[in-house]
This record gives structure tokens, C-alpha cells and sequence, in this order.
């Protein structure tokens, strides 16, 4: 089975979910919340990951889109989430906690401007995002 390349919106889109997730996991829990709450916990982490992997996929499958945006912490987003898949029971809760509250509402931003100067053309180089599909 092969995969079909992803068109840079879908990246992007998946790392704007992710965070939206994140956002609605925390939303009524403070850090001592959250410090406690193991189930918590592994969604964020989660959805870190997914955010490191499309952050890490951008860079390899759309490496000038990543030259032009050096302002995206696309490298940093895939170094913590390999901390965070590798890391297994040694994931330091409060830096996971610092990124939420500190770094995800600024990528959240950064990513929503850059997706808005993307081409809307379908015909712009596979640039259009396509309907969500459930993974398989």
C-alpha cells in the first residue's frame, strides 16, 4: 500500500487541529490539573506528537516552503516530539505544561497567517487541502 504525499495545507491543518485539541483537553484545568490527571496528559502528549511529526513532514516534503518560514518552529516542534515518543515515562510534565500555555497560542497564530497566503488555485501545485480522511 502506498501513502499518498500530503499537500502542504493538510500539514499545516493537522497541526492547527492538534493544537485545537490541546486547547479544549486544558481548558478548564490549571496546572496542578493537569499535573494530576494522567488520561490528560496522554491526549496532549498525543497531539504533540502529531504536531512534531507534520512539523517534521513539512520540513522533508515541502523543504522550501520550511526555508521560507524560518520564523515556524518546525525543527523544535519534531525535537520534542521525538523527546516525548522516546522518552516514555521520563517526559518532564511541566516544560509539556509550559509549551501549552507559553509556545502553542503563538504556532497556532503563526500557522493560521501562513496558511492564509497559500495558494487557493487547486491548480497551484497540489496546494488546496483535501477532505479529512479517516486513517486506515
Amino acid at each position: 500500500m502506498t501513502r499518498d504525499p500530503q499537500r502542504l495545507p493538510d500539514y499545516l491543518g493537522h497541526i492547527l487541529e492538534a493544537i485545537e485539541r490541546i486547547r479544549s483537553y486544558v481548558e478548564d484545568v490549571d496546572e496542578i490539573g493537569f499535573l494530576s490527571s494522567k488520561m490528560i496528559q496522554d491526549a496532549v502528549i498525543r497531539n504533540l506528537e502529531v504536531i512534531g511529526e507534520a512539523s517534521r513532514n513539512i520540513e522533508r516534503v515541502h523543504p522550501e516552503f520550511a526555508a521560507a518560514h524560518p520564523e515556524l518552529p518546525l525543527t523544535l516542534a519534531n525535537d520534542m516530539r521525538n523527546t516525548l515518543a522516546h522518552g516514555y515515562f521520563k517526559v518532564d510534565l511541566e516544560i509539556v505544561w509550559k509549551t501549552i500555555q507559553a509556545d502553542l497560542p503563538d504556532l497556532h497564530a503563526q500557522i493560521t497567517a501562513v496558511s492564509a497566503t497559500l495558494p487557493r488555485n487547486p491548480d497551484d501545485e497540489g496546494m488546496e487541502p483535501r477532505a479529512s480522511r479517516s486513517p486506515t
